[in-house]
């Protein structure tokens, strides 16, 4: 089994989407061994995604991970990271593949309703950002 770090953003969240989401998560085989809903500030949302501080879409992203609640998951299940990648679907909804998620419940490059981490030490990162080992059963 792997683990892997995802998020159900803010626009998926305020669309009422999350629970469509979590729905397809666990009919997809995956087990939740961790979930919060969070509302990110600006600062925490830049330390999540400092990676990508010097990237021209820096500023954009992090207003947006911090316009409002999203709900941040560890998952679990074979080979998970690319199995969860595979669901969510490529970065822009409008060229995702059709029952995708991002198809699905995206609607441009910087909404996308998702993230998932893209390798296992970005899913390592991820989920210690947002949860101590105690908190995933």
């Amino acid at each position: 089994m792997e683990r892997t770090f995802a998020i159900i953003k803010p626009d998926a969240f305020a669309a009422g989407n999350a629970g469509k989401i979590i729905a397809r998560i666990y009919s997809e085989g995956f087990k939740i061994v961790g979930i919060k809903k969070l509302y990110l500030s600006k600062i925490e949302a830049e330390g999540f995604y400092a990676v990508h501080r010097e990237r021209p879409f820096f500023g954009e992203l992090t207003d947006f991970m911090s316009s409002g609640p999203c709900i941040v998951m560890v998952l679990e299940a074979g080979n998970a990271i690319k199995k969860w990648r595979d669901l969510m679907g490529a970065t822009n909804p409008a060229g995702a593949a059709e029952g995708t998620l991002r198809r699905q419940f995206g609607s441009s490059v910087g909404e996308n309703a998702t993230h998932g981490s893209d390798a296992p030490e970005t899913a390592a990162f991820e989920m210690g950002y947002f949860f101590s080992g105690l908190e995933l059963l």
